[in-house]
């Protein structure tokens, strides 16, 4: 199991070349996929989303409706995958859980006093343990992002490694909310320190703040996750979320992870979606590959 360093060993963050990260990303954009390649590419786009409702409206029904999409996107079209997880608030975990009984399908729940992040860490700690115990197999967390703008680097440190401690056997995702730290340096410092802390994946943003999933953002991070893996052998999962929409953006950054990470990272262990409205679109588009004609958006739930 992954454990945490010290803050002390924590190495020092290297500064981001912002034109050259864009100019990088340009290339990854112009790739052309051919429809063999593309029908396997969409396959596995729809194999690595978490499906995910987190409003102030959601409802157990709500979230045994999410859940039955979850698994049965097959009934829009036959030989497609399950996603790979849903996502919900802790005290939505229990019906979530019961409704994905006997799948594949994770259970992911944000934790921490999301999307805000403001609250103590006691209040955090107990807040993660309730979904863990109510049967979350992943949390996904947000940090403190102003005491990391305001440079307070340990407690930003310090409080991860809690909430790592706290989620036991579940996986931590830890959401930097990219849209907040302003520039390309704070997001590697952020991921390395999210890395070195304990987490299981890095994510962009809770998709509540724009700008969110950048393959800008996203490269700046797959980088910070290969150059701890070179210094480690250990691998760490990346999670862009919020503002994919569309399979085309979808599949831009399969290759980039590709030509990044490599293919050991091209699964739903390593590399997740945080784009419940991306399903949609992938299904629009593996209908077309094999029909010719793009089907009515509304064809397919919403939830």
């Amino acid at each position: 199991m992954k454990v945490p360093i010290s803050f002390n060993k924590l190495p020092n963050s290297p500064s981001i070349d912002k034109v050259g990260v864009e100019e990088r990303v340009a290339r990854f954009q112009t790739r052309s996929i051919k429809n063999e390649s593309k029908r396997q590419g969409l396959d596995l786009v729809l194999s690595m989303i978490d499906l995910t409702t987190l409003e102030g409206k959601d409802t157990p029904g709500k979230v045994k409706q999410m859940c039955y999409k979850a698994h049965h996107l097959h009934d829009a079209y036959e030989g497609v995958p399950n996603v790979a997880a849903v996502c919900v608030y802790p005290s939505m975990v229990r019906s979530a859980k019961t409704a994905l009984i006997g799948t594949d399908v994770k259970v992911a729940s944000v934790s921490t006093a999301f999307p805000s992040g403001q609250s103590t860490r006691e209040i955090k700690i107990t807040d993660t343990k309730f979904a863990v115990d109510e049967g979350a197999d992943e949390i996904d967390m947000v940090i403190s992002r102003g005491k990391f703008l305001e440079g307070e680097y340990n407690f930003v440190f310090d409080e991860i490694a809690s909430i790592k401690e706290a989620c036991g056997k579940a996986r931590l995702k830890v959401i930097l909310e990219t849209g907040e730290l302003c520039t390309l340096d704070n997001v590697r410092k952020a991921s390395d320190i999210a890395i070195y802390a304990g987490a299981d994946f890095i994510k962009t943003s809770t998709g509540k703040i724009q700008p969110a999933a950048t393959m800008q953002v996203t490269y700046t991070m797959l980088m910070a996750i290969k150059d701890y893996y070179d210094a480690t052998g250990i691998m760490i999962g990346m999670k862009p979320a919020g503002g994919i929409s569309t399979s085309k953006l979808a599949l831009h950054n399969l290759v980039m992870v590709k030509e990044v990470l490599g293919n050991n990272w091209l699964n739903n262990e390593w590399f997740r979606f945080g784009a419940s409205s991306l399903a949609n679109d992938v299904l629009m588009q593996i209908m077309k590959l094999e029909t010719g004609v793009y089907q009515s958006s509304d064809y397919f739930s919403i939830d």
